[in-house]
């Protein structure tokens, strides 16, 4: 049998060779449940089980492979003890993927991959097919309690550790953020000026104001300019989320100070004429003082009806006649538009046949000053 001896070693050395970790290419000749077989141009051919060609435990590989397909495995063994090669699809694909974050890592190259993962301390993502970890203090420039909303979205982020040995790949999304935040600052505050009129979103509600997004900085609407008129809670007026258009008061370094307060909306720009001495008007009694009561005549216009002149009869203090919400009728017995200060008389309107001599009293309140003790 000399013949054949010698055609068999023939045969074999017509056949290339392989080692253990060699990338090889080869074709399906066949594809089952949970194996693929490749013709790899070897004396065997070689056997890609399923956990070596994908995570998924359930799938079926003939849904994903078909017979006929050239592809890439990396050897694992030469003889898997039953004649075969022992392949890895998986394998040779995290060997590409640490090869492709090591270049990104190198480079500082930007990179987008989606969330598989979601984690009690940050987030995971694959780049073909290797995982990197973005802990929760990496993921974004402001804390986030839940991370659950980046579930299967797709992030930017940076290679900023990389020991494929540990198996220790680190991402930072929070620089990439930082980074265009401070850019788009930048272009901000080069665009604005005091005076602009500008639109944004109520980033945070305060007791004291709301902390506007202008789209690269936060700028304060403080209580007092949130209205011509008086806003006791903010947060019964606006909702994170609401957009919404200010007027730029005051920059200051990086502080932009906002305002409701339109100056074609000021109330007090016709209030000589609607408010004049001796005109009747009408308003709601807004708050009281021991002194007297404050009637709002439209947000932002207040005036005081003192006490001596709520009624010809007399009254002990305000609360004994009036309520609060209440809605009054009065004459304007005095107008003060430089220091926006406005005194009324129902007493004027109960006979209007007898002149109503202004109290003293009234004259001597300072309306601003008790309106800023309250």
């Amino acid at each position: 049998m000399p013949e054949l001896n010698e055609f068999e070693q023939m045969l074999e050395e017509s056949l290339k060779t392989i080692r253990t970790g060699e990338v090889v290419t080869g074709k399906v000749i066949d594809v089952k449940d949970d194996e693929i077989v490749l013709n790899i141009g070897y004396k065997s051919d070689g056997i890609i089980p399923r956990n070596e060609y994908t995570n998924e435990s359930n799938v079926d590989l003939r849904n994903l492979v078909q017979v006929g397909d050239e592809m890439e495995a990396k050897v694992i063994k030469v003889n898997d003890g039953e004649g075969q090669v022992a392949l890895s699809y998986k394998r040779l694909a995290i060997d590409k993927g640490n090869k492709r974050l090591e270049e990104a890592f190198n480079s500082q190259e930007i990179l987008t991959a989606k969330v598989t993962q979601v984690l009690d301390g940050g987030l995971s993502v694959e780049v073909e097919g290797t995982r990197v970890f973005i802990p929760a203090s990496l993921v974004s420039d402001t804390y986030e309690r839940d991370l659950s909303k980046y579930a299967d979205q797709e992030i930017e982020f940076v290679v900023t550790e990389f020991n494929p040995r540990r198996r220790r790949i680190i991402g930072d999304r929070k620089q990439l953020m930082a980074a265009r935040k401070a850019q788009m600052q930048k272009e901000l505050f080069e665009r604005i000026q005091v005076g602009d009129v500008v639109d944004g979103t109520v980033k945070n509600v305060t007791d004291f104001g709301a902390f506007i997004d202008l789209g690269g900085a936060d700028g304060l609407l403080h209580i007092s300019e949130m209205s011509w008129g008086r806003v006791e809670n903010p947060k019964k007026v606006f909702k994170t989320g609401d957009p919404l258009t200010v007027l730029i008061k005051d920059i200051n370094g990086e502080k932009i100070a906002l305002s409701l307060k339109f100056p074609d909306q000021n109330p007090w720009a016709n209030a000589d004429e609607k408010y004049a001495a001796g005109n009747v008007v009408s308003g709601r009694v807004a708050r009281m003082t021991d002194f007297g009561a404050f009637v709002e005549l439209e947000p932002g216009v207040d005036a005081l009806l003192h006490v001596s002149q709520i009624s010809r009869e007399h009254v002990e203090k305000p609360s004994d006649a009036l309520k609060i919400g209440q809605q009054i009728e009065a004459r304007v017995v005095d107008f003060n538009h430089e220091d926006r200060k406005i005194s009324l008389s129902i007493k004027a309107l109960q006979n209007a046949q007898e002149p109503v001599q202004e109290d003293p009293d009234v004259a001597d309140v300072d309306i601003d000053a008790v309106a800023a003790q309250e």
